[in-house]
């Protein structure tokens, strides 16, 4: 194996130096997602990264889903919704 296969090796293999960047490609492997990776990852850097990967588990469940990636943003808005309009309301 010559310098350049062992770069293109080396480049093809994932490097996790922080906690969200693992539960981030968690989720893209649970989700069967890999092309969103870097979304998945920034997920779990801003938001609570035990909810995401509880939310990608319960979609790839699911049988009857065709695009899990989709199903699960979509989910994930439609939470993040219904929480900050309870905050709101909580506030007045």
């Amino acid at each position: 194996m010559d310098y350049k296969e062992l770069l293109q090796k080396r480049a093809k293999q994932s490097k996790v130096y922080s906690s969200h960047q693992m539960i981030g490609l968690m989720i893209a492997e649970v989700l069967e997602d890999r092309e969103h990776k870097a979304l998945y990852i920034k997920l779990a850097k801003n938001e609570d990264s035990d909810k995401l990967l509880k939310l990608a588990k319960s979609v790839a469940e699911k049988k009857d889903v065709r695009n899990k990636g989709a199903y699960f943003m979509r989910t994930w808005q439609m939470e993040n919704k219904r929480q900050k309009e309870r905050e709101n309301l909580r506030s007045k």
